[in-house]
């Protein structure tokens, strides 16, 4: 038989083409998905207020700047971590205890963007917020939903608010932010309204899984609804505050929600200033007080009760329970979704 040369050639090629193929896929699959120092998020203990401070590859963002008071400890904060200039400061909403101390932020370090939900506000501090943004020459940046920017190679992903409200706490813009494949959520203090319609706006398109939550609204009641938290799951969730508040911070029903999921929660109040690094593959967390620690990293027992005749479930200390014959009991708040019932609009939101 005479061998075809040409034919013998056009399959050696093929098969070198195919070895290389297979060696460049396994190269990429076993390629870090980031390089470099990783992202570094410091939540700053600010008392009852918000603050923190994302570092990656040589650049800043500051989420939200406490209360006015808290000015000279945020710039401050800020100088000893090697500051120069911020890519962005972003306020989620107007409340002073988040856009505080942000005119002195502005005053002192140039900065690429400002991100707010409003232009105007009848506040004095935010007044001034919108001036030292004037005096850099900047226009407050109003984000849309899907809106993206980079932090180094973190990417930031406008997440809400999804409507237009009338209360400010729902206005807050809410970021995820991605590093490799870990994630934070900050929420601002939006509340349990916003959050589901967030929900319904993204419902499919979203992965909202999460390895370090800001716990909304400095872990009040109005906010982290059951549904919310059973989409986010976080591993962590990070309570901004101030020690013995004249709010009651955090409410004792959230808490108790974060318990049930099994939730490490980490809170300001208790360890000072919380830094998490990820590497793009796992998060670890530190914190300021060393003799302090978090709470639960176990979780404890979780019971929702369904009414077999309405297919709505409860939480089950609602005012609204079946009786016996009609109740049946669901140990997650997923299990009885996918059970086909639906969420008690009065415990469950």
């Amino acid at each position: 038989m005479k061998l075809d040369k040409k034919k013998l050639l056009a399959g050696i090629l093929t098969l070198v083409i195919a070895a290389c193929s297979y060696v460049v896929t396994e190269y990429l699959q076993e390629k870090p998905a980031v390089s470099g120092d990783g992202l570094i998020v410091q939540f700053i203990d600010v008392g009852q207020a918000d603050c923190a401070l994302l570092q990656c590859d040589g650049q800043f963002m500051l989420i939200d700047g406490g209360n006015r008071d808290d000015s000279q400890l945020v710039v401050s904060f800020l100088e000893q971590q090697g500051v120069k200039e911020l890519a962005a400061v972003v306020c989620t909403h107007a409340h002073e205890d988040h856009v505080g101390g942000l005119p002195a932020v502005l005053a002192v370090y140039p900065t690429k963007a400002v991100y707010a939900p409003t232009k105007t506000y009848s506040s004095n501090i935010f007044d001034k917020f919108v001036y030292y943004t004037d005096q850099q020459g900047l226009e407050i940046t109003i984000p849309a939903p899907g809106d993206r920017f980079s932090l180094g190679q973190a990417e930031v992903t406008v997440l809400g608010p999804v409507k237009s409200y009338a209360e400010t706490n729902d206005t807050s813009i809410v970021l995820r932010v991605t590093y490799g494949e870990t994630s934070f959520l900050f929420t601002g203090d939006m509340e349990t309204d916003a959050e589901n319609d967030m929900l319904d706006y993204w419902e499919g398109k979203v992965d909202w899984k999460t390895d370090v939550l800001k716990v909304g609204h400095h872990c009040s009641n109005s906010s982290t609804s059951y549904r919310f938290l059973n989409e986010v799951d976080p591993t962590y969730g990070v309570i901004s505050l101030g020690k013995d508040n004249s709010y009651g911070h955090p409410h004792k029903e959230p808490m108790s929600r974060l318990n049930q999921a099994g939730v490490t929660i980490l809170r300001t109040d208790e360890l000072g200033t919380i830094q998490a690094v990820s590497d793009g593959k796992e998060v670890t967390l530190t914190w300021q007080n060393q003799s302090a620690v978090p709470e639960n990293a176990e979780p404890t027992a979780q019971v929702f009760i369904g009414n077999k005749n309405s297919k709505k479930f409860h939480a089950p200390d609602c005012a609204n329970l079946p009786s016996d014959k009609n109740a049946v009991e669901f140990t997650s708040y997923q299990e009885a979704v996918d059970a086909g019932y639906a969420p008690c609009g009065s415990c469950l939101g």
